[in-house]
C-alpha cells in the first residue's frame, strides 16, 4: 500500500460507507463474545450491520435474541437474514412479521444453501419460496423493508454460466432489492467484470463489495474451494509461512484487506460490507486503515 494512499485515508473515510455482518453464537460464552464484538464496532457508525440464518431456520431464535438485544442495547440498524430453506411460505412469512414487529427495517433476503450443506443439490420446500427472487418479492409484499440479496463476481457454483447467474439477479432486481453484496473475492479486476456485466443486462442497483478479512488463511483457502471463489497467487504467497506466526498473520491480513478497500475506491466504490467472523479487530483496523474512524473519538479530537 503506498503512503499517498495512506495519507488520504482520512478524507477518504469521510465518503466511505460500511457495513459489517455477524453470526449468531451458539453458547452463552460466545453470545457475551459477540457482544463485546458489537460494542467495539458500533462506534464506527456502520450503515446497517447483519445476523445470519441458518439452514432451515436452525440458528432462528439466536438470530432473533442478537437483533433484539442490538436493538435495545446499541445505535445500530440490524437486518436479518432470511433463507427459503426447509420451509412453507406461511412459515417465512410469520417469521418476516416477528422481526418486522420486534422493529427490524432491513432484511437479507438469500436462498440459503441446502440444509445437507454445500455441494448437494438445493430442493426448494414444496410448499416454500424457490429462490432469493420469490423471497424478496414476499418481503416487498409484506413491508416497505430495505432489502440486500446476494451476487457473486465468480459466479454462484450451482450456475452453468454467467448469463444465467446474472438473470436469477435482475429477477431480484424486479422484485424489489435494493441493493446487491457480493461473495468475498480477492482480485479486483473480477468484481469490476463482473459489475460491467451487471450493467450492461441493465441492473443498477448498487453492487457492494463484501470484504473478507482473512482471519486464517488456510481456513478461508478452504472455504473458498467449495463456494467457488478464487485464492490468487499472489495472495496466498503473502501468507506463506505465517502458519505460527499469529502476530504477523494479523498485520499482512489488515493490509491486504486496507489494500483493496483502497484499490476499489479508486475504481469509484465508497460502500463496503465486511464479514466480521465476529472478531472486532481486524475489522477495526482495516476501517481505521481506510480513515473510518470511531465517531466518539472524532468528536472528542
Amino acid at each position: 500500500m503506498s503512503a499517498y494512499r495512506l495519507s488520504r485515508s482520512p478524507e477518504l473515510g469521510k465518503k466511505i460507507s460500511i457495513s459489517f455482518e455477524f453470526f449468531p453464537p451458539k453458547t452463552d460464552e460466545m453470545a457475551e463474545r459477540l457482544w463485546e464484538t458489537v460494542k467495539r464496532l458500533e462506534p464506527i457508525a456502520p450503515k446497517f450491520v447483519s445476523v445470519t440464518y441458518g439452514a432451515g431456520g436452525s440458528t432462528r431464535e439466536r438470530t432473533s435474541r442478537t437483533i433484539e438485544r442490538m436493538l435495545s442495547e446499541s445505535a445500530l440498524s440490524p437486518a436479518a437474514h432470511l433463507t427459503c430453506v426447509d420451509a412453507t411460505k406461511e412459515e417465512v412469512d410469520h417469521v418476516i412479521e416477528d422481526f418486522a414487529q420486534m422493529g427490524v427495517k432491513r432484511f437479507v433476503a438469500l436462498r440459503g444453501d441446502p440444509t445437507a450443506g454445500v455441494g448437494t443439490a438445493y430442493q426448494p420446500h414444496p410448499g416454500g419460496y424457490s429462490n432469493g427472487a420469490e423471497l424478496c418479492g414476499a418481503l416487498k409484499r409484506i413491508g416497505n423493508f430495505d432489502v440486500s440479496v446476494s451476487a457473486y463476481p465468480e459466479k454462484h457454483p450451482e450456475s452453468p454460466d454467467f448469463a444465467t447467474d446474472i438473470d436469477m439477479l435482475k429477477r431480484k432486481v424486479d422484485s424489489g432489492a435494493d441493493r446487491a453484496i457480493t461473495q468475498f473475492f480477492f482480485d479486483n479486476d473480477l468484481y469490476e467484470r463482473y459489475v460491467e456485466r451487471v450493467r450492461k443486462a441493465g441492473i443498477y442497483i448498487p453492487i457492494v463489495p463484501g470484504i473478507l478479512p482473512i482471519h486464517n488463511f488456510k481456513q478461508v483457502a478452504g472455504f473458498a474451494g467449495r463456494c467457488g471463489a478464487s485464492i490468487p497467487t499472489w495472495l496466498a504467497e503473502r501468507f506463506s509461512g505465517l502458519e505460527n506466526e499469529p502476530q504477523t498473520h494479523q498485520l499482512v491480513a489488515a493490509a491486504i484487506a486496507a489494500e483493496q478497500v483502497l484499490d476499489l475506491v479508486e475504481r469509484g466504490i465508497d460502500d463496503f460490507h465486511f464479514y466480521t467472523m465476529n472478531r472486532a479487530d481486524l475489522p477495526f483496523a482495516i476501517a481505521h486503515m481506510i480513515g473510518v474512524r470511531p465517531k466518539v473519538a472524532e468528536a472528542a479530537a
